[in-house]
C-alpha cells in the first residue's frame, strides 16, 4: 500500500503512471480523498514550488508534476463531491486582446489549481469586455491577466480602466504577468501585483485573499 509520501514523491518525479496507480490504490483501501489531496497531490506540488523557485526544477519539469498532480486529483473528484472542501479563492484568467500565446497562462492554472484555487481560464485573445464579462458572471477574487507582447501589454491598462469604469475594480485584485511584464509596468497600469512565473503567481494570489 503506497503511502501519502511515496504519492507526494511521484508527483515530485513527474511519474504519471505511478501516481494514477497509487491514488486508485489508496482509493480503493479507503483511505480519506481529502488527505489524498492534502497530504498527497498538494504535498508533493508544494515541494516542486520550493525546488522551481530555488532553480532546481524547470518550467517544462513543473508542468509534468502539475499534469500529475492533476491526473490524480480527477480520479479523486468524484469522492470529493460529499465533502466540504475549502477554496482558497477564485480567479478569472486569461492572455490579453491581440495576444495568442497560452503556454504561460496554462501553468499558470495548473498550479493555482493545485495550490487550491478554482480557476475559470477565459482562454487567449480576450478583449477587456470579455474579462468584464467573466467578473459580473464569476464574482471572482483575482483577475489574472497575461501577455507574451509588447504589443499587447497596453490590452492590461484597457481592462483595468474598463473595470474602473464599471464599478468592478475594488471587488477584484488584478494580477499580471507574461515574459515582459515587469513590477513597474504593472504598478503604472494600477494592478495589485506583478508575478514573473507561476509558482510566485499561486503565492501572491495566496497573499492576496489572505490565505
Amino acid at each position: 500500500m503506497p503511502t501519502f509520501n511515496d504519492l507526494a514523491q511521484s508527483v515530485i518525479s513527474g511519474n504519471l503512471d505511478q501516481v494514477t496507480d497509487q491514488v486508485q490504490a489508496l482509493i480503493s483501501s479507503g483511505t480519506d480523498p481529502v488527505e489524498i489531496v492534502n497530504q498527497g497531490l498538494i504535498a508533493g506540488m508544494n515541494v516542486v514550488g520550493v525546488r522551481f523557485k530555488a532553480g532546481d526544477m524547470y518550467v517544462p519539469e513543473v508542468l509534468m508534476c502539475a499534469r500529475c498532480m492533476h491526473s490524480g486529483l480527477e480520479l479523486v473528484k468524484p469522492l470529493l463531491a460529499s465533502k466540504n472542501i475549502h477554496s482558497k479563492g477564485k480567479v478569472v484568467l486569461g492572455t490579453v486582446k491581440a495576444d495568442l500565446h497560452d503556454i504561460g497562462k496554462n501553468l499558470v492554472a495548473m498550479i493555482m489549481r493545485s495550490g487550491g484555487f478554482e480557476v475559470i481560464d477565459v482562454g487567449i485573445d480576450v478583449a477587456p469586455e470579455k474579462f468584464i464579462e467573466a467578473v459580473k458572471e464569476h464574482s471572482p477574487d483575482i483577475v489574472g491577466m497575461s501577455a507574451l507582447l509588447t504589443t499587447t501589454m497596453p490590452a492590461m491598462k484597457d481592462t483595468i480602466d474598463l473595470l474602473i469604469k464599471e464599478g468592478l475594480r475594488d471587488k477584484v485584485k488584478v494580477i499580471v504577468g507574461g515574459a515582459p511584464v515587469t513590477q513597474t509596468f504593472a504598478t503604472s497600469i494600477g494592478a495589485d501585483t506583478y508575478a514573473a512565473d507561476a509558482i510566485t503567481a499561486t503565492d501572491l494570489c495566496k497573499e492576496l485573499v489572505g490565505a
